[in-house]
């Protein structure tokens, strides 16, 4: 049984940074071939120099997909599942599929779509990533343009022009998986950081919630999460129906606290030690250190007493996997572990943490 294509649902308002996010991605895919699905309904076209950060190795003009006829929860079966197929279809397949939705249309039915016969045995929904104009979420507009925000619903006759942009919002918010707060350069640093509190105390538990400027997010952050978002939707129900037969509507909440550090950069670095006797006990030990310092990603091998195959340890946040890959052969028994988070890690305590 192959192993399923990954697919990324990117959402959020026009103007939040969707694109240049996605540019900054194809810039990075380090080979990686990507496929691009579009449903930004009201922005004509995406704009042309997305492909220009896209080599060939990475994706051509075949591989980006614009889906033009509306809101994409509402053209499921007659747009986006015959998309997918023809992606699916090909003779070259994509190692991922990204796919950036307005974030006027619920993520959720989207994400149920995957588990459409056919589909569903091929690809996986590796996350929902909700991208927010950090600025505009400060300061209570939630999209930096609100008429240009309105002006794209106004165009499609299957959404609810009446619902507060705060409502779709809390929606997206709801899905997401990661959340990116975008543009903090315009935000002090305890803005920022009081931003990013908030946003986790509303997201649901685990949510990762990063900080970023034009974009900029490590692949190996934003690809490869491996949530499985199809299987799990009882817990991103959505909050609010946006579509005309619903009317419902909850008070708008907000709350304010916590405080993390508030960097906009990326770091990584690489801790080393022997062998390892107990295999689960150290995969406890990772998942402890990542929760205690708030480390986004770590991967490496660990070499095992008396194993003589290297096991590959992928976390993200939390959630360490582990498997046996490949002998070691002439390469050294150590074990060599990546860690990745925002700027301001205590290098020290995690690698005194990860070496005990």
């Amino acid at each position: 049984m192959a192993a399923k294509i990954p697919a990324t649902v990117v959402t959020g308002f026009l103007g939040a940074g969707k694109t240049t996010l996605i540019r900054h991605m194809l810039q990075n895919a380090h080979g990686k071939r990507i496929a691009l699905i579009i449903n930004e309904f009201g922005d004509l076209g995406v704009d042309g120099d997305i492909l220009k950060g896209c080599g060939d190795e990475v994706c051509t003009e075949d591989d980006i997909v614009e889906l033009s006829n509306g809101c994409i929860c509402c053209t499921v079966a007659d747009d986006f599942i015959p998309t997918i197929e023809a992606l699916l279809a090909r003779d070259q397949k994509p190692d991922h599929i990204v796919i950036e939705t307005s974030g006027l249309a619920l993520p959720q039915p989207l994400v149920r779509a995957f588990n459409w016969p056919g589909i569903a045995t091929k690809v996986t929904v590796d996350s929902v990533v909700t991208v927010v104009d950090g600025r505009a979420v400060h300061d209570g507009q939630f999209a930096h343009n609100v008429a240009a925000v309105d002006a794209q619903r106004a165009q499609d006759e299957n959404l609810d022009h009446e619902t507060p942009l705060s409502e779709l919002f809390e929606d997206q918010i709801a899905c997401a998986d990661m959340i990116v707060v975008n543009k903090t350069d315009l935000l002090g640093a305890d803005e920022a950081d009081a931003l990013t509190s908030r946003l986790k105390s509303e997201a649901r538990a685990g949510v990762q919630v990063v900080k970023a400027t034009m974009g900029a997010l490590p692949v190996d952050v934003l690809l490869g999460q491996g949530i499985g978002a199809e299987n799990d939707l009882e817990s991103r129900h959505e909050v609010h129906h946006h579509h005309h037969h619903d009317d419902d509507h909850d008070d708008d909440h907000h709350h304010d606290h916590g405080h993390d550090h508030g960097h906009d950069e990326f770091e990584s670095f690489i801790v080393t030690r022997g062998e390892i006797d107990d295999a689960n006990a150290f995969a406890a030990q990772v998942a402890d250190v990542i929760r205690a310092n708030n480390i986004l990603r770590l991967k490496g091998f660990v070499a095992v007493t008396g194993k003589p195959m290297r096991q590959t340890l992928q976390a993200v946040g939390p959630r360490v996997d582990t498997y046996f890959d490949q002998p070691f052969g002439d390469a050294p028994r150590e074990t060599r572990l990546v860690v990745i988070g925002e700027a301001g890690l205590n290098q020290a305590a995690i690698t005194s943490a990860l070496q005990a």
